[in-house]
């Protein structure tokens, strides 16, 4: 009987109502095998409970996500303090650019706005009074829009996600398949094809892509349904999500559904033609790579079938590169989409960040950053759990 044991078989003194650091009595614990160690003892009556710091050393995933989420606060603390010097070093008035002619020549007017957004501070009291609204939620005032950053970014970031959403779906599936197709055709007409195809696609400007297809599809076929995000007199579906599509499925409005997904399937596959180019070549090489090695050309000689050999074998190894690349697409989807969003009158993010930027609206245009800033860090962050869900070795590392 071990010493702790027979403490914990008392008469009921402070030795059995003593409670560990973890506030678990350690009379409540039973010795199994007569070790000593935590993982042995099972409380009494339910279930084993693994404290916090033992399911940190049992689970290399969960070390993993703490230390890495708390290396993304810190970058997100950097990316707050780069885009808050960078917006501010931009040469501009905001006061010339947000009053009118008759306003800016009144100094008062021009001393009230500057109190107003805190612009007569120095610029260390603007960066701590900005930090310190920011931990309440409060991404200031825009100045164009007069009402909270906050506000105009829920309408605008859901919009551009659904979009930026739909292209990296439509590429990946898209990519990958032509990435494969290409490798197993390696060198025949159709792997000379598809690498024609992703040239293609990495090589044509977006914005002109863009321009094209709205002249053709809607000038001149009227097959697209136009600009905006639904049809003329239409309302936008109940806020969920902010997604029109999902918003619409879930209120079982299905004319605002399709109308919907016909804006938005115009500008998603534009913005999918560089995606799609750049994960077919991507995909193309990792899969080449991966034929190479001995366990696939052991695979195939046991006889294993094709379809096996390629989605156990070969797509998980060779998918690990093709999700950074796709984690860097979304990123500079959601960051990248100013042109395409103003030629398709996406009210988006893009077309926010624009229209901040030439009226120097600083509040907005920092709000702007952060987000874009959170998308990357969130981004490669799923990415890097990825690797290990698909990956057995990167879990083992």
């Amino acid at each position: 009987m071990s010493p702790r044991w027979a403490r914990s078989k008392g008469t009921g003194g402070e030795e059995a109502g003593a409670k560990d650091a973890d506030g678990v009595g350690s009379g409540d614990r039973l010795p199994i095998g007569g070790g000593s160690g935590g993982g042995d003892r099972l409380r009494a009556g339910r279930p084993t409970a693994l404290r916090p710091r033992r399911l940190l050393a049992r689970h290399p995933l969960a070390r993993f996500l703490l230390r890495r989420t708390a290396t993304a606060a810190l970058l997100a603390l950097g990316v707050t303090l780069v885009t808050f010097v960078l917006t501010n070093l931009v040469p501009g008035d905001p006061a010339a650019a947000n009053l009118g002619q008759r306003a800016i020549g009144d100094p008062a007017i021009v001393a009230q706005f500057r109190h107003h957004y805190g612009l007569d501070k120095p610029l260390p009291v603007q960066y701590v009074t900005y930090l310190g609204n920011l931990l309440h939620g409060d991404l200031g005032e825009s100045q164009q829009s007069h009402q909270s950053v906050l506000t105009d970014l829920s309408t605008a970031v859901p919009a551009t996600l659904e979009l930026a959403g739909a292209a990296i779906v439509i590429s990946l599936i898209v990519g990958v398949a032509f990435g494969v197709v290409a490798a197993l055709r390696r060198d025949r007409l159709t792997d000379q094809l598809l690498r024609v195809v992703s040239l293609l696609g990495v090589s044509v400007p977006t914005f002109w892509l863009a321009l094209l297809a709205f002249y053709v599809f809607f000038y001149r076929l009227g097959w697209a349904p136009g600009s905006g995000r639904l049809d003329p007199g239409m309302t936008a579906p109940p806020h969920v999500t902010g997604l029109y599509t999902i918003d619409a499925a879930l209120a079982g409005q299905w004319p605002v559904f399709w109308s919907a997904v016909g804006h938005l399937a115009l500008p998603a596959l534009v913005l999918t033609a560089y995606t799609v180019g750049l994960l077919t070549r991507f995909t193309r090489s990792a899969v080449l790579e991966v034929l190479n090695q001995d366990y696939v050309r052991a695979a195939r000689a046991k006889g294993l079938p094709a379809r096996t050999v390629l989605f156990q074998y070969i797509l998980r190894a060779a998918l690990v590169p093709v999700i950074t690349v796709a984690g860097l697409a979304f990123g500079a989807l959601l960051s990248g989409t100013v042109l395409v969003e103003s030629i398709f009158a996406w009210p988006g993010l893009g077309a926010y960040a624009y229209r901040s930027a030439t009226t120097l609206d600083l509040p907005a245009v920092m709000g702007v950053g952060l987000v874009v800033g959170l998308v990357y860090l969130t981004v490669n962050l799923a990415v890097d759990v990825l690797y290990g869900v698909i990956d057995p070795r990167v879990r083992v590392q």
